[in-house]
Parts: C-alpha cells; structure tokens; sequence
C-alpha cells in the first residue's frame, strides 16, 4: 500500500510522492531531526519478501555509502519501520537528463561539461571497482545550478514488461551474481552487446552505455530502435551507430565507446579526453601540453604531483600540488609523484607553499646562508628555486594580485618583495600575522596582531601605512578572525571566525566590503565547522565557483555564488589527506585564479612534528617512541636533557626529556601555550615564552614556575628569547 503525505518511517515525515516503479515509491520527505527534506526510497513489504530485489535494495545502500562523491547522490541511511525498508537520500531538484533531451538535442559545449561529470562519477566507482550497469538518461539529474548526479548505482531497476517501444526504454533488469551468465541487466536502449548476449558486464559496459547517452544528447534522438524490448537488443548486438548530425569533434570518442567488442572499445572512462583531442585534431604533442592545464572545475577529479622536502625537524613531509583543468571538460584519475625540493625546504606551521594567481609560480620558505629561514620562489616547469634575500625568517607568504609581488611576515612585520628579489619593504607591523590577502584596489586585508589572545581583520594599503580595524570578534561573541581571503571584484572577503583555539569548531564567514547582498561592514555565517575558506573560480563565463575549507582534515567544496553570498548546494570531500593548524586557523593548501591548486598533504592538527636524531649521513631515527606534537627542542649545555614544548589535550605545556633513561618529565601545567625553552648557561633552570609574558622554572621541575618579564613590561627589556610561533 502507498504511502500518504503525513505517515512516518522513524523519523522522516512522508510529504508527497515522486515517483514509482517495479522496485518500489520514492517520496519527498522531511528529516524531523535535523529538519531538512529528503528523498525517502521505499521497498514495500511485498517486495522485501523477496530475497532477490532486497538483496539489490541493500546493495545500493552499501554502494552509494562507499562513493562519496560530488557527482553521485548521496545517501544519509537506512530505515526500517512499519514492514517497509527505505534508502533516505539527498533530495535533488531539477529535472533528469531525459527530460532535458526531451526538450531537444543538447548543444555541444553544454553537452561536454555534462559529460565530464558523468565521466567524474563513473571514474569514481570504476575505481572502487563498481560497475552502474543501467546508466541511462532518466538515471542523471541535473540540478538548476548544472550539477549533475548519477543516480541509482548498484541497483537495475524493474519495469514494466510491457511490448511497446515506449516501455522498452525501462525494459526489465534482472541482477546477476559476478559469476552468472545467461541474464539481461540494463535498460535495453543503453545495454552493451556483453549485457544484451547475457555476458558478464564490467566498466566496459558502463563505457559503452555512456557512448550511447552521449550520442542521444547530441543528436536528441535515440540510439538503438525496435517495437519490442527483443528488436531492440537486436540493434545493440548487429546495428553499426549513424553519426550524421554528431559534432565532428566527437566521433572519435563515440567510435571508441560504441565498439561492440569490448577489448577494442575505451578500457578506461577517464581517457576520453585523449579522443576528444583527438577529434579536435590535436597531435600528441598537443594532448601532453593539454594535460598540463589547470582544472577550474569541482566536478572534475584532481591531478596531484607530491614535492618531500626534509624539514627543519628532521622529519618528513609531502606537499602535493592539484591541478584544476580549466579549459577542458574532465581530467584523468588521481596520480600522485614525489619531486625532491631538496634537503633545504621547510615547513610553515601554517601556510607552507602559495601559488600565484596565474598558477604558476611557488613560494616557500627554505634554509638559507647560515641556516636562515629565507623565502625561495620558483616556476612550475623549473626544478630549481631561487632564494629571495632580505627575507630572513619569512613565513605565511601570499602573492600580489599580478604575480609580481610576494607578501610574507618576518620580525614582527608585514613585508613584501618582488619575486625577482631586491629589497623587502616593510609594510606595517604585525605581531603573530595569521593570514593575508591582497586586493586589486590596491589593499591588503590581513589578521596582524594574534599575541593578546584576539585577532582581527585590518585593512592597510599595499604601499605601506597605518592598519585599519574592520571587524570586533567579540561582537559576534568570537575571539578570532583570522585567514582572510578576498573575493573577486573586492566586494567582500572570506575568513575563519572562532570562538576558541579549537578552529575545527569555527565558522566560515564572509564579510561585505561595499554595500550589495550586504550592507557594508555586515559579516554572514556561511559554513559551520570548518576553517581557511578559499574561493575557486568557475570554469567558464556564467558557471558557479566554489567555497573550499578545511574540517577535520577533508578539504571540502560547495558551489557558492560570489556576489549575493550564498551557498548553492550541499558540502562534498576533495581531498582527504590536507594537513592544517586547528589551533591557529591556518591550512595548508592554496588556490590560484585559473584553479590550481597547490596543498601539503598530512593530518590536521596543531603544528608540530617528530623528533629525530640524524647522524652526518643523513641517516635519521625517532628520539622519541612515544609519537606526540612537539615544538622548539633544545639540548641542555651537557646534551643530556632535551627541553621540548608538547602539545597534549587542550594546550601546550613544556618537557624535558632524558634520552639516556627515555624519562620525560614535565615542567609546567598551564595549559597555555608555554613555547621556546632556553636553558641557562648552568642548566639548572630553563626560560620559555607563554602569551602572559617571559617565565622561568627549574629544569628539575621542583618549585614553581618566576616571572622574568611580564607582558606589559616586555617592550622596555631586551628580550633573550625568540618570538613565539603560535
């Protein structure tokens, strides 16, 4: 018995139906936990009894759970409740791919960039090793904002069995174990030859099936034709494809997709570009030169290269570099490569690498004549960098709106240099600088001053000159704004707001700079949990950018309109293994404006790294066994304590460490960010820097920790101790 608007499965609320079939009703319904609407898929009762159809019925539930995936419906779960079983999904509105070609043939460009996401979802799941098996028209949504999501993976569904030519376009679809032979699975139209003979279908089918969607979109005809559900297998097994009134550009990737033998046919989905290329008669040469082309496109999938360098820690890091493909409509699967930086690079404990606007051209900090931090730039199609004198102890750079500039913080100041070299130009101060951003007005937004415990934006211009404040924290009952990042046209910026030190908590928010969606001044909330937001622009004229950030270690991306603010669709992962500063708000990854995108890979966190011995090899080994988050070691004047910062559970606190008797006994319990240990010259006592000012305790730990200088007094004393890095 259908269900009616009012009834209940747990706790979703049935509100109308959508549609029916042999498997089952799907109905819109609302979540009345979290108060969202959702797609309800219902099996009926009668059909659960069924061992076959509830075996098809789990296994789309378990294989839309394991392709989480932009262009793929997602599923929230599973409910069972009064005798019916029901998948609950992400409700999608616009209409299905049928019914766009219903309207007429699709032209080429809208055609491709479709394409290219279907290739993105099939690429997805070819790659899990699951094969969709009935991709056809009516099984591709298209949303308002032209996002496309494949739907029913994993799952053929029944219809009716009825003669006429309408009905076979849903002809009948049976499931068959791996190892079965002699069974239809599929929509007869959209079946491979292996599929319509009974065979085994595997991603080849899928490819064939993608030939012949391809080839309705373009043309707004169908391919294979017959009264009967029988002829038309008939024309998929004998019939050669007419590609009259096909875009030349396209009938080589057709002829490959739409070969009957499946070794002669395209054995990989994400290799059409090679014939679209192909068609469009690109030699070789100019497929390789091709490749290289940033991807501005979020539906695409990432191309990543990994840069190891060494790091100052002795430890070692990844940095990968993702390549967004603006010019074409999809790219290839994830590669990742390792490319030595050299021994000298070094990692930022926030932002390491930034890319600049045209993509491509790096910055990053390395070790320079007598150990000195010092920024290097270089171009991508160069392996060799070039040191930017003047720098000493940069770190968190970013570029100039053309390229031609590098901004950085170092001693205490806002700076920028030409990426040629020759002088830095001190800016403005900046105390524990937590991200910045340069504007084509002519203006820096930056956080400048984090070392009393809030942070805020500020405006100075580019040319140097006295800060102005443009937002209050505790207005909005945060502590922190931090890791700004300007919109293009200048109308607003994006940034991470916080109440605590915990940024995986934060906000994204963004605040207007001109009056438009919002007054001038006002600050919206966009995303809750997460931080770093950067905006990526689209692919083409009219098409919608994206919102990227950080949460809990996935870099996540939602289409986002620039100029009135607002997201425009649901959050979906990119990448899983991007490292960022939880404490400080920093993460580390970076976007140009043609869609690179450049990131170090890792595990989110606090900053911080192993500690290694190394002997004059080279060769390093942990000092530590047991694995934690340390800072700042330095050896006691005997060498026989290693004093060290450790972060554990909610602040840092200071160490020593006995590497001969593997004891480490901890000093203090402020929870508060206790850094930079300096032992005196007897080794009895060791000085470190905390937010409230200069301390010093005693390297055995007895007594209790003495002012050396307090906050308020520190600007009159000479200090003997480095900046804090926090």
């Amino acid at each position: 018995m259908p269900l009616s608007p009012g009834d209940k499965l747990g706790p979703y609320e049935i509100l109308a139906p959508l549609g029916a079939g042999g498997m089952g009703e799907v109905y819109r319904g609302r979540d009345t936990k979290l108060d969202r609407e959702v797609a309800v898929k219902v099996l009926p009762a009668a059909l659960a009894r069924d061992p076959e159809r509830l075996a098809r019925f789990e296994r789309e539930a378990k294989v839309l759970a394991s392709l989480n995936h932009p262009n793929i419906a997602q599923i929230y779960g599973v409910q069972e409740a009064a005798g019916y079983q029901a998948l609950v999904m992400e409700l999608l509105p616009g209409q299905t791919l049928a019914a766009r070609i219903k309207a007429g043939a699709v032209p080429l460009d809208e055609a491709l960039r479709l394409s290219a996401q279907i290739v993105d979802a099939l690429s997805a799941a070819h790659d899990k090793g699951i094969t969709h098996r009935d991709l056809k028209p009516a099984n591709i949504m298209i949303t308002p904002d032209g996002v496309v999501k494949v739907l029913d993976f994993g799952l053929a569904a029944m219809a009716s069995t009825g003669g006429d030519a309408h009905a076979a376009t849903n002809s009948p679809t049976f499931t068959m174990s791996p190892t079965s032979a002699g069974m239809i699975m599929g929509t007869a139209p959209y079946m491979s030859p292996e599929q319509a003979r009974g065979s085994q279908a595997d991603r080849r089918s899928d490819i064939f099936s993608f030939g012949v969607v391809l080839y309705e979109m373009l043309t707004g005809r169908q391919l294979f034709h017959g009264e009967t559900v029988s002829d038309i297998l008939a024309s998929v097994l004998k019939d050669e494809p007419n590609q009259d009134g096909v875009p030349e550009k396209v009938r080589p990737l057709l002829k490959r997709c739409l070969e009957k033998d499946p070794k002669k046919r395209l054995q990989a989905i994400g290799d059409w570009d090679l014939l679209l290329a192909i068609g469009s008669g690109v030699g070789g040469a100019g497929v390789q030169a091709a490749s290289s082309v940033p991807l501005s496109r979020l539906a695409g999938r990432f191309r990543a290269v990994s840069l190891v360098a060494a790091l100052a820690t002795l430890a070692a890091i990844g940095l990968g570099f993702g390549y967004y493909r603006a010019t074409r409509p999809v790219e290839k699967p994830l590669i990742r490569l390792n490319v030595d930086l050299g021994p000298d690079a070094v990692a930022g404990a926030n932002i390491t690498v930034a890319i600049s606007p045209d993509g491509k051209r790096i910055a990053f900090p390395m070790r320079g004549p007598g150990g000195k931090h010092q920024l290097a730039t270089r171009l991508l199609d160069q392996a060799t960098p070039t040191l930017l004198s003047g720098t000493d102890n940069a770190a968190d750079p970013f570029f100039s709106p053309d390229g031609q500039w590098i901004g950085f913080t170092a001693e205490g100041k806002l700076k920028k240099i030409s990426v040629l070299g020759g002088a830095a130009l001190a800016l403005c101060d900046a105390n524990n600088m937590r991200g910045a951003s340069w504007g084509e007005d002519g203006n820096i937004i930056a956080t400048l001053n984090s070392a009393q415990g809030t942070s805020f934006l500020s405006r100075v211009p580019d040319g140097g000159g006295q800060p102005e404040a443009l937002t209050k924290p505790q207005d909005k009952g945060e502590a922190y704004h931090r890791w700004p990042q300007i919109l293009p046209g200048g109308n607003a910026v994006l940034f991470s707001g916080a109440a605590t030190s915990n940024f995986d908590t934060g906000n994204v928010e963004v605040l207007a700079l001109k009056n438009g969606a919002l007054k001038a001044g006002e600050i919206k909330i966009l995303v809750r949990g997460g931080y770093s937001p950067h905006y990526l622009p689209p692919a083409s004229s009219g098409g919608m950018g994206h919102l990227v950030y950080l949460h809990e270690g996935v870099l996540l991306g939602v289409p986002f309109d620039p100029v009135r603010l607002e997201l425009r669709g649901t959050p979906a992962p990119l990448l899983e293994d991007v490292a960022g500063n939880t404490t400080t708000g920093g993460g580390q990854f970076d976007v140009s404006r043609t869609g690179s995108l450049v990131y170090l890979a890792g595990k989110s966190g606090a900053a911080g790294y192993p500690v290694m011995w190394m002997d004059s090899s080279g060769k390093t080994e942990p000092l530590l066994a047991k694995p934690g988050t340390y800072f700042s070691p330095r050896f006691s004047p005997d060498g026989n304590w290693l004093a060290l910062s450790m972060t554990a559970g909610k602040g840092t606190d200071l160490y020593v460490y006995d590497w001969r008797h593997d004891t480490m006994p901890r000093l203090t319990f402020n929870a508060n960010a206790n850094l930079d240990p300096v032992w005196t010259p007897d080794g009895k006592h060791i000085a470190y820097e905390a937010p409230d000012g200069l301390w010093w305790v005693r390297a055995d730990g007895a007594g209790s920790r003495s002012g050396c200088w307090k906050t308020k007094a520190r600007r009159s004393q000479t200090l003997f101790l480095p900046t804090a890095n926090v």
